[in-house]
């Protein structure tokens, strides 16, 4: 299928995992339709497959309710530019990644004035809020979501929607080599176990979790002494945040500048927040131990909102306990270590964890990017006859 009549999308993506997503359909909609422009807010991913955005996308990086509140003024003026902006130039459709928070108000705005609206990567209404599906129905005329199980909530209310599946599924090899991804580090010749700790990417995550990640650190290293510890840093200012807390901690660990996906190849086992980093480890298919901290006032509210047992992702896949999750007050750098240990050592062992993520990671290998762009040309086709 090809489309050749110019279009212009306006795209929104607010952290870096939208960005992926957004690069990856970017690329795959200008195959359909050459001649199409990209405007609104993206990465440099997103950037360099040609959006031009219109403020830096990490502007609109904030985790929880409470941090939300004391950038509040900056993020209703950003959407409110864009909304002003595509009323007076309306696009083609507006494409919502993510960040539902910030996206859906501006898509159920852009719908009512007759734009079309997309949004790819489905809210969590199946967890909690789930009276937010009424208001995703006035905001959107077509969902892209990531997961088979997110659909049968849309079906119910009858809303568009495609499963795609996910870029990540489609870009990680089935098997992953632990020794070629030492070799990319240069890490050499390594004795000890190896353990991957990402704290995140956000300096919030980063100064909640990472304190935690390198107590723990500390933890291991008197059960293992010849333990080594990869930290991937997101950016230079995270490099920064990351050994300021190891100097104060008086702990060691080898910061990889990026690349936390070879990080996590090259690891034995890995500690790692909650979030998409632990479906990318389990399509890297490694140990992990899931954790997450966040405001206390944040936490009470939204642990009396959700409604599924788990919270990473792949235990919601499998709807099964795979990988631990220690979150909150359970998140203590002897808990942690403890978990850590006991998953690596017992991975190896238990075949049947190994078959499941390879299972699901099949399952999720549908070329998202691709199946992602068919559906919006064809939706947009749908609403021009």
């Amino acid at each position: 299928m090809k489309v050749t009549s110019p279009v212009r999308y306006v795209l929104v993506a607010g952290e870096a995992s939208g960005d992926i997503l957004g690069a990856n359909l970017i690329s795959h909609l200008k195959v359909l339709q050459p001649n199409a422009v990209f405007e609104g807010i993206g990465g440099p991913l997103m950037e360099a497959q040609g959006l031009k955005s219109v403020v830096p996308m990490d502007r609109l990086s904030v985790m929880g309710l409470v941090e939300v509140l004391g950038r509040l003024r900056e993020l209703l003026g950003i959407r409110k530019r864009l909304y002003q902006s595509c009323l007076d130039n309306p696009p083609t459709a507006f494409i919502g990644i993510d960040s539902p928070d910030f996206n859906m108000p501006l898509a159920k705005k852009l719908k009512l004035a007759g734009i079309p609206t997309i949004h790819y990567v489905s809210p969590s209404v199946w967890a909690w809020r789930q009276n937010r599906i009424f208001n995703i129905k006035k905001s959107v005329d077509l969902m892209l979501a990531l997961f088979p199980f997110e659909l049968p909530i849309y079906h119910e209310h009858h809303i568009p929607v495609v499963c795609v599946g996910h870029t990540l599924a489609d870009d990680i090899p089935l098997e992953s080599d632990a020794l070629q991804a030492r070799d990319d580090l240069n890490l050499g010749s390594i004795k000890g176990p190896v353990f991957g700790i990402l704290p995140g990417s956000r300096e919030g995550e980063v100064s909640r979790l990472a304190p935690l990640f390198v107590e723990t650190m500390k933890q291991i290293k008197q059960k293992e002494p010849n333990a080594v510890f990869l930290m991937p840093a997101a950016n230079a200012a995270r490099r920064v945040q990351i050994e300021a807390i190891l100097q104060e901690a008086n702990a060691e660990a080898i910061i990889i500048d990026g690349q936390s996906r070879t990080v996590m190849a090259a690891s034995d086992a890995i500690l790692l927040a909650s979030g998409t980093a632990a479906l990318e480890a389990m399509l890297v298919k490694r140990p992990m131990v899931v954790s997450y901290r966040v405001n206390k006032l944040t936490y009470a509210i939204m642990s009396r909102m959700i409604k599924v047992p788990y919270v990473s992702l792949p235990n919601l896949l499998a709807n099964e306990a795979l990988v631990p999750e220690l979150l909150q007050d359970a998140a203590t750098p002897e808990n942690l270590a403890i978990r850590l240990l006991q998953t690596w050592r017992s991975f190896n062992g238990d075949k049947s964890i190994q078959a499941k993520y390879l299972e699901l990671h099949k399952m999720l290998r549908k070329d998202a990017g691709e199946q992602a762009a068919l559906a919006i040309v064809s939706m947009l086709e749908a609403k021009a006859k």
